[in-house]
């Protein structure tokens, strides 16, 4: 079993001289068996590398953060591997353990993946606002608009590979599992502006375009059912599972704004175009979705046992998470009750 970028990484750590040996002893005490102690610099530091496998990565890391709190003159530096020869001991022993009694590998699997903290600069990047993400927001709401207009899943699916409504999505169901509530609070934002100037772009589209507009792929958008929303929860959770797990971003995006800039587009070009009832229907649709994929996102990420650091902040952030659960739980339930009694069920 060959390793992998997933399960390898560097710890460049920089610490004051007098903490070396701290540092080298948490490195040990949790399996790392490549520890570099590098020359003192002329601040009084040094800098400590460590290989570290999947087994013990995050538990390895809120260690060295807590031994190193005490001072300022600190940082943990997190670099990929793509492959390590020999493999890391802790992942092969881990390995062997697993294969040994027929237990073990499947669980380190699953929560195995990138640690709270890479995870949380990737997000708090991906839901800023700023004018790139407006500006691919408005590029991708033209062309599935065309997409959508003329009958044409090709340019539809080209639409959502530019949309990027999988960062601040992801970013809020983050933010839920660790209790980030600034982090929330900052997706939130850039989630309402990005469907905001959805809605408004689409509408002048609908206006110019008027209530003739009435394509199947249109159509499709403004009604909600039980496949819909399966491929919103599916959305959520492949990008929240593969994001963990280091992979690519591009088809989970893909798959996310499936779920979300169709819909949102429709509202427009139906509000545009005065067709009330669809946009209502459309609305309808895109609620579900924004529901769906922040819910089971949210869920894979605490199977994957994405939690605060310390246990005082797991304990006091736990209970936040499972009522953003069962928030998110509640508001589906409630709007497929909705969307059943408007559909005459």
């Amino acid at each position: 079993m060959e390793d992998t970028a997933l399960s390898a990484r560097l710890f460049e750590v920089i610490a004051p001289d007098e903490e070396t040996a701290v540092v080298r002893d948490i490195a040990r005490n949790h399996g790392a068996d490549d520890v570099i102690v590098g020359a003192a610099t002329g601040d009084g530091r040094r800098v400590i590398r460590i290989a570290v496998g999947a087994a013990d990565r995050q538990a390895l890391l809120d260690s060295l953060q807590m031994a190193l709190s005490g001072d300022d003159k600190w940082r943990i530096i997190i670099l990929p591997v793509e492959a390590t020869v020999p493999r890391i001991r802790e992942d092969r022993e881990a390995d062997e353990a697993g294969e040994k009694t027929g237990q073990g590998v499947a669980k380190r699997k699953i929560l195995s993946g990138m640690t709270r903290e890479e995870l949380s600069a990737q997000l708090s990047g991906g839901a800023e606002l700023d004018g790139n993400f407006l500006l691919l927001v408005a590029l991708s709401v033209v062309v599935a608009a065309i997409g959508l207009i003329q009958n044409n899943v090709a340019v539809v699916i080209g639409a959502m590979v530019i949309a990027p409504l999988l960062g601040p999505n992801l970013a809020l169901a983050f933010g839920g599992a660790v209790g980030a509530k600034s982090l929330m609070v900052q997706a939130m934002r850039t989630n309402l502006v990005g469907i905001g100037f959805t809605l408004l772009l689409s509408i002048g589209i609908g206006w110019l375009v008027g209530p003739e507009a009435s394509s199947e792929e249109l159509m499709a958008r403004t009604r909600v059912d039980l496949a819909g929303v399966a491929l919103a929860l599916a959305s959520g959770a492949a990008a929240a599972l593969s994001l963990t797990n280091g992979l690519s971003s591009t088809l989970v995006g893909v798959m996310v704004a499936v779920a979300l800039l169709p819909p949102a587009t429709a509202i427009g070009i139906m509000l545009g175009s005065a067709r009330w009832d669809l946009a209502l229907g459309a609305a309808m649709l895109l609620a579900v979705n924004v529901v769906s994929v922040n819910l089971s996102a949210q869920a894979v990420f605490r199977l994957k046992g994405i939690r605060p650091r310390t246990w005082f902040d797991d304990g006091r952030s736990g209970g936040f998470a499972w009522a953003t659960i069962a928030f998110w739980t509640c508001l589906l339930i409630a709007l497929m009750v909705v969307t059943v009694r408007m559909n005459g069920g």
